[in-house]
């Protein structure tokens, strides 16, 4: 029996189920869509007692079920037929050709029809979708699984543990940061995550990744270099948390800048990378252009590294974790784009700046601390914005203190699952 791994989207989507506007579900390619689709199609069938002949699940990786949507004119016939409300669920919906033009035509027709859809390229979506359908959907992102999820399906037990309220021993926590180190180096893609035999893990990563530069990249996107392009991501890979340097790049790869930069637009439009830029205020004393870059998944980095020895005996270490910090953040919509880094001409920096209602939230990442000790770039940002709050995620140390007026909490990676702190802010 197939496990099925429970996403914190699902409870936000069967929300939007009930409205007119279509339910537009994106995100990296294997990370559950076809998945969610379907138990949102089991939802309404169980849950809402919808007749399961008033719902049509269409997957377009199926040459199939590509030739029903080869007509408009056909489709809409059909859907004309139907007296009760159907729901009309398309995975991979971005296949359909001038799929834009095709859907707001049948949506606009006011039909007594709900449109469930999703996609796998940001590209695709935007150049097929975009202006088609501007007010006429709500997107959803699902992204490969965050901590929180990896640990509901793997460890319930620690999982409860974490979210109660009282003391967690430091056997608890050992046995906590064990399950977290296989989550950061082999990631959270579904399928990678319900495998045990860490060969196999390695072998549907690689998998994911030939996929991706197969159908994305060579198929869909026409790039001419895919070797040129492979090259870079392994080049940006050494470069997690690191100023992106595009002159560079493109010295190292024998390429023009502008081959870099679109490159790297591909790369942040799959789902494959995310840009941050600097949080500022004063923009004669900060850096206010040159972005830092983070995967979207750990295990995906460390494939293109190469590399997928223990946490623990990793030099770059530290990287992985601000990753997996950035991964944690960026996962929560909240925060989605409001993430920065902070760094002025003078070399003060502070890895990650969340807006919270609009007061900067400072995070500083350190793998190991022999003592409690504020960074000096944390301390320079402090001084300079005051912020109610700050953390400080290392493996070592757990307090509390205050400097100035901010309380600086020293927390554990696995603690970026509790957003309470952030609630009371």
């Amino acid at each position: 029996m197939t496990q099925i791994i429970e996403r914190e989207l699902f409870k936000e989507i069967k929300k939007h189920l009930s409205k007119k506007e279509i339910t537009f579900i994106i995100g990296p390619r294997q990370v559950g869509k076809t998945t969610l689709l379907n138990l949102l199609s089991e939802y309404l069938i169980k849950e809402k007692k919808i007749s399961q002949e008033r719902i049509f699940f269409f997957n377009l990786d199926r040459i199939k079920d590509v030739e029903f949507f080869e007509s408009q004119e056909e489709v809409i016939k059909f859907l004309k037929t139907k007296k009760d409300k159907t729901y009309l669920f398309i995975d991979e919906a971005q296949k359909i050709k001038e799929a834009g033009r095709f859907i707001k035509g049948i949506y606009d027709l006011n039909l007594n029809l709900k449109m469930i859809l999703s996609g796998s390229s940001s590209l695709e979506l935007k150049s097929k979708f975009q202006e088609s359908l501007t007010g006429r959907k709500q997107i959803f992102y699902l992204w490969p699984l965050s901590f929180f999820e990896f640990l509901k399906h793997k460890e319930p037990v620690l999982f409860n543990l974490i979210n109660q309220e009282k003391e967690i021993s430091q056997y608890e926590k050992q046995t906590i940061f064990s399950v977290l180190e296989d989550f950061i180096i082999y990631g959270g893609y579904p399928n990678v995550v319900k495998e045990h035999n860490l060969s196999r893990k390695k072998d549907l990563l690689e998998e994911i990744y030939n996929s991706y530069i197969e159908k994305d990249i060579i198929n869909f996107l026409r790039i001419k270099k895919p070797l040129i392009f492979g090259k870079l991501i392994k080049l940006l890979a050494y470069q997690v948390g690191q100023l992106v340097n595009m002159d560079e790049l493109a010295n190292s790869l024998n390429v023009e800048r502008k081959t870099i930069e679109h490159y790297l637009d591909i790369l942040k439009e799959t789902f494959v990378l995310k840009e941050i830029y600097p949080f500022f205020k004063n923009l004669r004393k900060e850096l206010i252009k040159t972005p830092k870059i983070f995967f979207w998944d750990n295990g995906f980095l460390n494939f293109s590294l190469d590399n997928f020895e223990k946490f623990s005996e990793r030099p770059d270490k530290g990287q992985l974790l601000e990753n997996f910090v950035f991964t944690e953040l960026a996962k929560n919509k909240e925060f989605f784009n409001k993430i920065h880094y902070w760094r002025t001409l003078h070399q003060a920096e502070v890895d990650f700046v969340i807006e919270k209602r609009l007061k900067p939230w400072p995070i500083e990442v350190k793998t190991t601390l022999r003592k409690i000790k504020i960074p000096s770039g944390l301390r320079n940002f402090i001084e300079n914005y005051n912020p109610l709050q700050s953390w400080i995620v290392n493996t070592t140390i757990e307090n509390t203190i205050k400097f100035n007026k901010t309380k600086i909490d020293f927390i554990l990676p696995f603690e970026i699952l509790k957003f309470k702190k952030m609630e009371k802010i």
